[in-house]
């Protein structure tokens, strides 16, 4: 473990077996389903949410990583003698950028930097991964600050969704709000963009719409190496892996990673998301 430790959230949703490997604390964001709050990832995982998802008549909500899980993230690697960077989930989707700078400002320590990814899922997973890597070989702070900074600009996110209620719902539906209404065997295609979710086209079957999500990755990557590519979806496991496959056989990715959406996360996708995430050229 390097001298800089690695924090994030838990929107990244980053396979276990990366958290442990790079030893990334993760604060949780939370849910709440009537009168019941759970910790995303730590109460509820995916399988149980979507299956509770399925019969719920009540809808749930979330709100944002609290300031005192980020403090007790942080006051625990500054007692181990880290200096801490936490990159977290844009702060157009989220109030979790203000609750880290809450625990930042509360123990009143310089060494605790903070970075807006402007992004989530994987495509946030990514920036921290690497920046646990640089870390690993003894750089500093800033120079670890510095990367994440530059890793950002050369991260990208495209998703379809099966409906736009769930966004629609949460408020997080962004210029995608010009496709309400469109009929139900329309499925839009959206990306993030600018830390906001935006509208990119529609398309009318599931075929189409996993060609066009694995095109528009292909265009935005560029050809920049290396290429880190990972999935995202929720409860859509078979449609993930087809598009992975597809899209590394054209890409040929340095790395790739099949990675889910958090239950909070599909609290506002919905069910039947699915898409891809990746960090290109560093």
């Amino acid at each position: 473990m390097g001298k800089v430790a690695l924090v994030t959230d838990t929107t990244a949703y980053i396979p276990q077996e990366y958290v442990d490997r790079y030893h990334i604390s993760v604060a949780p964001q939370v849910l709440i389903w009537g009168n019941e709050t759970f910790r995303d990832g730590i109460d509820i995982n995916p399988t149980d949410f979507y299956t509770r998802l399925s019969k719920a008549t009540v809808m749930p909500t979330t709100s944002q990583a609290s300031p005192a899980s980020f403090e007790q993230i942080f006051s625990n690697l500054l007692g181990q003698g880290y200096d801490v960077l936490a990159v977290v989930i844009s702060s157009k989707f989220s109030g979790t950028l203000d609750s880290a700078v809450q625990a930042k400002a509360k123990l009143g320590m310089p060494n605790i930097e903070l970075v807006d990814s402007y992004t989530t899922a994987m495509a946030l997973g990514f920036i921290v991964l690497e920046t646990a890597k640089l870390s690993e070989q003894g750089a500093s702070l800033a120079d670890c600050k510095a990367f994440a900074e530059k890793a950002k600009v050369n991260t990208g996110v495209s998703f379809a969704v099966d409906t736009l209620e769930f966004l629609h719902r949460g408020g997080r539906i962004g210029g995608g709000s010009r496709f309400l209404g469109t009929a139900l065997n329309i499925k839009p295609i959206l990306e993030v963009r600018e830390g906001r979710i935006e509208a990119v086209e529609r398309v009318r079957t599931r075929n189409k719409r996993l060609l066009r999500l694995v095109e528009l990755v292909e265009q935005g990557i560029a050809g920049r190496r290396p290429l880190h590519l990972a999935t995202l979806h929720a409860n859509a496991p078979e449609d993930a892996q087809e598009i992975l496959d597809e899209a590394n056989r054209r890409l040929k990715a340095d790395e790739i990673v099949f990675s889910e959406v958090s239950p909070v996360v599909g609290t506002h996708t919905g069910p039947g998301t699915v898409g891809l995430a990746y960090l290109a050229g560093m």
